[in-house]
């Protein structure tokens, strides 16, 4: 009796769903609200007057500390997410496209997933989208004050609750 019960029922939830979706086939879908990673915005300030923004971003789920990685830019006016845009016409309409790349973006979004706390920066002098804010600090950047830069960046790195100091590692990409 119990077997021919489960039957019917299945079959009458088969029957539901072919009249409300027009097919046999049932479409599952993931939670994408589902909230694997935490952000949290940071101000650094390089010195000289000189501040730059940042953000974290760290596991959802799971016990921290967790390791920690700095993002460091290369060459360029790099923004946090390093944002490279490509323009690109479209051959319908003839409008020009600007899908950006953002390799410190997704960078750091793989990395969260996966148990890391991850920290980047805009460059000094630069902003959102590789906006030049003030050309004055950029264009009297050195290297040495992109190692400076970088070391401050490490130390706030270093000091954030969800961070495990003695695990740090570092990526530079340019």
């Amino acid at each position: 009796m119990k077997i021919t019960t489960t039957i019917a029922t299945i079959l009458s939830l088969y029957s539901i769903s072919f009249l409300v979706y027009g097919t046999g086939v049932t479409t599952a879908y993931a939670q994408s609200d589902l909230q694997t990673i935490k952000y949290r915005n940071l101000v650094i300030d390089l010195g000289n007057g000189v501040k730059t923004n940042a953000q974290l971003t760290y596991p959802a789920i799971g016990k921290g500390p967790f390791p920690g990685i700095l993002l460091v830019p290369g060459s360029g006016a790099a923004d946090m997410n390093e944002t490279v845009g490509f323009i690109r016409i479209d051959n319908q309409t003839g409008s020009k496209i600007y899908p950006p790349a953002q390799p410190f973006w997704q960078i750091s979004q793989y990395l969260s997933e996966r148990g890391f706390a991850v920290l980047r920066y805009d460059k000094r002098g630069v902003g959102a989208n590789y906006t030049i804010l003030d050309s004055n600090v950029w264009g009297n950047l050195t290297a040495n004050d992109l190692i400076q830069d970088s070391t401050k960046a490490l130390n706030v790195l270093i000091q954030q609750p969800e961070v495990d100091p003695e695990k740090i590692s570092i990526i530079g990409h340019s």
